[in-house]
């Protein structure tokens, strides 16, 4: 009997369906990311073609656990089929040093708590020899239990791309699969970051005064007041016009006298300028 014999797949109630109708799956840069790595591994149409299944909702279940991710997916027979996708977790040295390059940027963490994946972590992974998504297809072990031969199957494709659609959703779920669920990452970023000890202050300075001789402060304090240099004689008085201040006011409203209240005024302080002198 071949596989055409089975016929179409049977129809699922309440399927998780993905959310693209046509097009590419995935739509932040993590699960794309996720996508072109499996679609770089020359997997050809046996990828594509789990794409309508997801898209159908024939994926009745999927879990991600660390280092596994597992789904029911339904198919033309009457028993949905089990599905396992492996992927081996990071040594708790890589986690250290994933986490400790996280704690030293606040932005990283900072950007996972708003349901975002910094394209920078990578990075941190690829340095702690640890990559974020597999390298290559030997590095996922896939089982189906249909009777396809290929790998993957149709059944193993449809989840991928729901898995895809699983990280657009919630980031955590890569780290999860690595090996770290969520609160324990989050509690492993806010303890205390390796920080490096400051360098130690320069020495004082030494003052250019220090070496101006003082004399005995009981020979100065009789002094303290005297200014070190005679002060220049200063006229007690300034010279001015008499009507100087008048003219920096502005002229006072009409209803306390208006110009004329300013000629008065004038006159006034011309005649006290005059009994003064």
């Amino acid at each position: 009997m071949s596989f055409s014999d089975y016929g179409p797949p049977r129809r699922v109630e309440g399927g998780l369906k993905a959310r693209s109708a046509r097009g590419a799956i995935g739509e932040t840069w993590w699960s794309r990311r996720f996508i072109d790595v499996l679609e770089s591994f020359a997997l050809g149409t046996r990828l594509t073609r789990g794409r309508a299944y997801a898209r159908r909702g024939q994926v009745i279940s999927l879990d991600v656990a660390p280092g596994v991710v597992s789904s029911s997916v339904q198919g033309s027979r009457f028993d949905p089929y089990d599905v396992t996708i492996h992927f081996a977790v990071l040594p708790p040295a890589a986690w250290t040093a994933v986490e400790r390059a996280l704690r030293a940027q606040a932005l990283y963490s900072a950007r996972l708590l708003a349901g975002e994946m910094p394209p920078e972590i990578e990075e941190v992974f690829a340095a702690a020899g640890a990559p974020l998504f597999p390298s290559s297809v030997g590095d996922l072990s896939m089982r189906c239990s249909c009777p396809d031969w290929s790998v993957p199957c149709k059944h193993l494709a449809a989840t991928f791309y729901l898995l895809a659609e699983a990280f657009d959703a919630d980031p955590f779920q890569i780290l999860r699969w690595r090996g770290r669920d969520r609160d324990d990452l989050l509690g492993h970023l806010r303890g205390p970051a390796t920080l490096t000890a400051p360098p130690p202050p320069p020495p004082p300075q030494r003052s250019p005064l220090a070496s101006v001789p003082s004399p005995p402060l009981a020979d100065a304090v009789d002094r303290f007041w005297v200014p070190p240099v005679p002060l220049p004689a200063r006229p007690p008085t300034l010279a001015a016009a008499p009507d100087l201040l008048l003219r920096q006011l502005p002229t006072p409203p009409a209803d306390l006298g208006g110009e004329a209240l300013v000629r008065r005024l004038r006159a006034a302080y011309e005649r006290l300028g005059t009994q003064r002198s």
